[in-house]
Parts: structure tokens; C-alpha cells; sequence
């Protein structure tokens, strides 16, 4: 059956959204899906956003249905705006930031890891976990139940749909994400798009033909996406061809770790100081509390004709629960200079983010910026795609809740500004409301797909390369020299496929074979076939390994047997690598491992 709408969701870090519109028009009218969650026990609303936060509750809180949903009974957990205030009075049993875990290969995401609470694991001992990915599962499962019981005669498993996901999502991240949406019912051929891309379909969106007058060839635009959680960095180049202005997405940024969640423990950091002034020391679970509190005070005091206060208060606990409160009020200057001054600091276009640690030593857990200089970074991202000290970028589109906040645009323009002297880059508006623009971009995107609207051409926002072990003279307690073959190039379009000149690669038979994986933002003039003897972590970053066992034949004597390999993109984006014998026509495709090696 022929799909009748298009959905584009941004399953995103803080917040979810669900946009729509029908296929069959001439001009892409763009929806936003109310979405049934739970805004407190046992009261169901509808809201704009699903906030990417689960709630796990102790069993004493399911009595009565009291997680209860229009389309669900007795369920044992929560996913929405009752999680997200959860997670102010019980941070230890509130999942959040699962979608940050997904790209972090030094966990196994499928593993029940979540709620992350270093420093209150007495407090979660009876908390049944759940995986990065399964988190993920769940806030889709509920977008797709709002959708189904919004529009049962079109349910969402027969429409085109379109997932966002970060440009800097390495292969494995992306894998793990369609992993996450097939089991929560989304359809096979779904499709994943950039969020910086879906950024800029919702500013065409909303500028129609206009768009044509506002670019021209040669322009670059810097599309800077700050959100709860990240900070994702790309650059669109503006062409011509035949006449016409063309779209391509030239560079894309490392994956940074940094955005509002810093800015919330920053003035979190700033008002336990006052608290501490006053006397009034805060536990550890009143500091994880405090950490969210101060979410809403920073959304208050940044937002347009913010009040010139805010009041913060922090629970007690126990029979002190409401005696043991504690409260003082923020003054909005101070927080805004705190946020202005420590995330988008001025800095020239040779500074770079500090890298180095204060400890040799650091806890497990998700590998936040070193440096929370968002400036910072923006100066090491745009000197890296610079061609003869150029400063290339002409204009800027905002993204992210963080941009919400007109000082902080304010600021960002003008420091990149003065690194070339010819003043601030154009501010590209049009985006209204920047808590929505992903999705109603996605949403475009899979109308432009069927209408052959503007593209933004692209690729893969990467190269990759897999590690070729030597051959040659062991030495006992070294390992043999590696190499990195290219298999992939930057920029290789969807539903295309390559064949990586090499020399034969000896594969193993009979057991699995372990490779090693690399990709790299950074190295964009790479071809498939290349082979590095040397690199940097800064421009080639290892990531999970892929692995697969060839059966033996009776006949084959030898350990390894002899393969080059094949590269394809499909049209969904997934990278998928094959070991094609050059001895006969079998062929092997190579999965991700994305668990531990004991666990493969």
C-alpha cells in the first residue's frame, strides 16, 4: 500500500518531536503531532514534545494504574514530561541522555547501564536497568502509539518515514539507532538523515523560492546545532549547475559532548557556591537534584523578557522532606554573564579547545568535552575547512534549544565576526522555533524525496578504514605494525557501491575474524584503496570493530583466504563493507560488533 503521509522524527538528546505532512500535495504543508504522555501520575496530556527521559518506579508507585496511557495499561515505567520532572526528585531513578550513549563505543549499549548516577548507586540497588538502546526503543514506541491512535486508518509502519540522527554519528551509532526503531515498529525502509541537514530543509521550508535571493555561489553556511546534550557542527556549500543554485554539505564536526546539560551543571555549580555561603551543604543526591532544578531556572532567565529573579529550591529527604527544603533566588545577569562568558567566550580563529585532563585517572561514563568553550570549538571546526586562511563561512543558521536565547546568537556571530575582520556573518532566520525545525525538516526532506524538491547533496559525513595487520617477522610482546585501508571515501552518496583497490587481504577461516575499524570527519581526500602507515587520534578515531566467521571448506588448507573488499551506501544511509573472495564468487558481508568480544 502506497504510504499517504511523510513523517520526520527527531529523536532527540532532551526532547522528541514528531512533524508530518501528506505526500500527495503540490507544496509541502508541514504538521506538528500532539503527543498523550503522562504529565504527572495518573494524567495524561498532550504536548508538542516528548521529553527523552524514562522513569523507572519503585513498586509501591504502580498501584492504582498510576503509568497508565490511552493505548497502554499497566505499565511499569514512564517516558515524557513526567520523567523529565522526575528527574529533579529522583535523578537515581530517571534515564536521560540515552541517545548520548549510543555513540560511545567504550560501553556495550545493549547492556541495562542506565540510569548513569555516579555517586547513588546505594540509592538504585532495586532499579531494573535498561540499555541505551532499549531506551531509544521506548521513546519510539510511544511516538509510534500517539501516531497509530492519532491516525489508525494510517498507521505509521505503512508511511515514509525519516529519522534524524547527528552528522557526527559514527556507522555504529547509526546501526544501533535503526536497531532501536525497527523493534519500536518503525518500517524497514525507513530513512536517516542528518539533523544539521533537516536543520536547513526547515529554514527552506519556511523561505520557499526566497532562498535563492538570500545565497549565492560561493557562500558557505555554517549550521551550528547546540542542543541539551551536543553541539554539532556542519558546513553547506552554495554551487550552481545548469543554471541553478545546488546544495552540498561540505565538512561535518567531531561529536561533541557539550551543551545545555554543561550549562545546567555550570549554574548548578555557581548556586551550590551560594548555598554553601549560607551555610547549607548539599548531599550528592541533592546535587544531582539541584543539577535539574537549575534546567528550568537557566529556560526562565535566558527566554525573551525573562524575569529579573529566579527562585531555586532543593528537597530534603525522608521526614525532612519538606522541612529539610532549601531555596535562594538567581539573579538573571549573573547567570546570563555566566553562560555568555563561559560557553561563548571570545577567542581568535587559531585558539583551540583544551584537550588535556586534570587526572590521569577518570570515572566510566560518557566522554564530555574537556574544553565547554562552544566558541572554541566553532574556531578549530572552521580553520580545519579553510582553504588559504580564508575565513569561509558567509552565513549562519542557529539551531538547538540553546539558541533560543538571542545573547547567545548575539555572541556566537560576533565572535566569528572578528576572526576576519569583515563583520559578522548573516544570521540566516526563518527557523521560528528551534525546538521543532529537525523534525519539520525531516518531514520535507522525505516530501522533497518523492517531489524532487531541493536537495542538499552529501554522503557519508566520513571516511572509514579498516586495520590491515602486517605480515612479517613476529617479535615477542609487540604487535605487528597496522595499517588503515580506506574503504570508504568522504561524501560517498546513498545507493552506491565501490570496489576497494588493494592486494589481496588474508581473511581467516574456520573462526571469527576480528577487524578493526576506523572512521575520520578530517580526512576528506582519502579514495578507497588508500592505505595510512601512520595517523593521529585527532584525525582518525577508532571506533567498533567488525567481525565475522567464514566456514572452513574441507578442501582449504591454508588459515587465510584471500579477499578484497566491496563498499556500499545504501539509500537508508547504512554502510555495509563485503569480503569478496578472489578465488571464486563467495562473498561475506561484515557486521558491526558492537558488544564486548566475550559477548560476540
Amino acid at each position: 500500500m502506497a504510504s499517504r503521509f511523510v513523517i520526520g522524527i527527531d529523536l532527540g538528546t532532551t526532547n522528541s518531536v514528531v512533524a508530518y505532512c501528506e505526500l500527495g500535495g503540490k507544496q509541502p504543508e508541514v504538521h506538528l503531532l500532539p503527543i498523550p504522555q503522562l504529565v504527572a501520575t495518573g494524567t495524561v496530556d498532550e504536548r508538542p514534545q516528548l521529553p527523552s527521559y524514562m522513569y523507572l518506579p519503585a513498586s509501591h508507585e504502580l498501584a492504582g494504574g498510576a503509568f497508565d496511557l490511552p493505548w497502554q495499561t499497566g505499565s511499569r515505567f514512564a517516558v515524557g514530561e513526567l520523567a523529565r520532572v522526575s528527574a529533579a526528585a529522583a535523578p537515581e531513578r530517571t534515564v536521560g541522555g540515552a541517545k548520548s550513549w549510543l555513540c560511545h563505543s567504550k560501553v556495550d549499549r545493549r547492556q541495562p547501564i542506565l540510569p548513569w548516577v555516579p555517586g547513588l548507586e546505594s540509592e538504585s540497588s532495586d532499579i531494573a536497568r535498561v540499555s541505551p538502546v532499549l531506551a531509544s526503543q521506548r521513546y519510539l514506541e510511544h511516538l509510534v502509539a500517539a501516531w497509530d491512535r492519532a491516525f489508525p486508518d494510517t498507521p505509521l509502519r505503512d508511511q515514509l518515514v525519516v529519522v534524524t540522527v547527528p552528522a557526527s554519528f559514527d556507522a555504529a551509532a547509526r546501526e544501533l539507532t535503526r536497531e532501536a526503531a525497527l523493534a519500536a515498529g518503525l518500517p524497514e525502509q525507513f530513512v536517516l538523515l542528518e539533523e544539521p541537514q533537516a536543520a536547513v530543509y526547515a529554514w527552506l521550508v519556511g523561505t520557499g523560492d526566497r532562498w535563492r535571493q538570500m545565497l549565492r555561489v560561493g557562500d558557505t553556511l555554517l549550521v551550528c546545532d547546540v542542543g541539551g546534550g551536543t553541539t554539532d557542527l556542519t558546513m553547506v556549500g552554495v554551487a550552481e549547475e545548469q543554471g541553478e543554485l545546488t546544495l552540498q554539505r561540505i565538512a561535518v564536526g567531531e561529536h561533541l559532548l557539550v551543551g545545555g546539560d554543561n550549562m545546567d551543571l555550570a549554574l548548578a555549580h555557581r548556586v551550590a557556591e551560594l548555598f554553601a555561603a549560607k551555610g547549607v551543604q548539599l548531599n550528592a543526591w541533592q546535587s544531582v537534584s539541584l543539577w535539574h532544578a537549575c534546567r528550568q531556572a537557566k529556560e526562565t532567565l535566558l527566554a525573551e523578557g525573562g524575569a529579573p529573579t529566579h527562585t531555586i529550591s532543593v528537597l530534603g529527604r525522608g521526614s525532612k522532606l519538606i522541612g529539610g527544603t532549601v531555596s535562594l533566588e538567581v539573579d538573571r545577569q549573573q547567570v546570563v554573564d555566566l553562560l555568555r562568558n563561559g560557553f561563548f567566550p571570545q577567542c581568535t580563529l587559531t585558539d583551540r579547545p583544551a584537550r588535556r585532563r586534570s587526572s590521569g585517572f577518570q570515572e566510566v561514563g560518557l566522554p564530555y568535552a574537556a574544553d565547554v568553550g562552544i566558541t572554541r570549538h566553532v574556531a578549530a571546526f572552521v580553520q580545519a575547512n579553510s582553504s588559504e586562511g580564508r575565513m569561509p563561512v558567509t552565513h549562519v543558521l542557529f539551531n538547538g534549544g540553546v539558541f533560543k536565547a538571542t545573547m547567545l546568537r548575539e555572541r556566537l556571530l560576533e565572535v566569528i565576526g572578528s576572526w576576519s575582520g569583515a563583520g559578522s556573518p548573516r544570521e540566516l532566520a526563518g527557523n521560528a522555533d528551534l525546538d521543532f525545525a529537525v523534525a519539520r525538516g525531516a518531514a520535507y526532506y522525505g516530501w522533497a524525496k518523492q517531489h524532487g524538491g531541493v536537495r542538499i547533496r552529501g554522503g557519508t559525513a566520513r571516511s572509514y578504514y579498516v586495520g590491515i595487520e602486517t605480515s612479517g617477522l613476529a617479535i615477542p610482546g609487540a604487535p605487528r605494525p597496522l595499517r588503515a585501508l580506506c574503504v570508504v571515501p568522504f561524501g560517498m552518496e546513498e545507493g552506491t557501491s565501490c570496489d576497494v583497490p588493494s592486494a589481496p587481504i588474508g581473511l581467516v577461516v574456520g573462526e571469527a575474524a576480528q577487524f578493526r575499524f576506523f572512521s575520520s570527519a578530517a580526512r576528506q581526500t582519502d579514495h578507497p584503496g588508500d592505505l595510512l602507515a601512520s595517523w593521529n587520534e585527532e584525525e582518525l578515531a577508532e571506533t567498533d570493530s567488525l567481525e565475522t566467521t567464514l566456514p572452513a571448506e574441507t578442501e582449504e588448507a591454508d588459515a587465510y583466504l584471500p579477499v578484497k573488499f566491496q563498499s556500499k551506501v545504501t539509500e537508508l544511509g547504512m554502510f555495509e563493507l563485503w569480503c569478496v573472495s578472489t578465488q571464486d564468487d563467495r562473498r561475506w558481508k561484515l557486521e558491526f560488533n558492537v558488544r564486548p568480544e566475550q559477548d560476540a
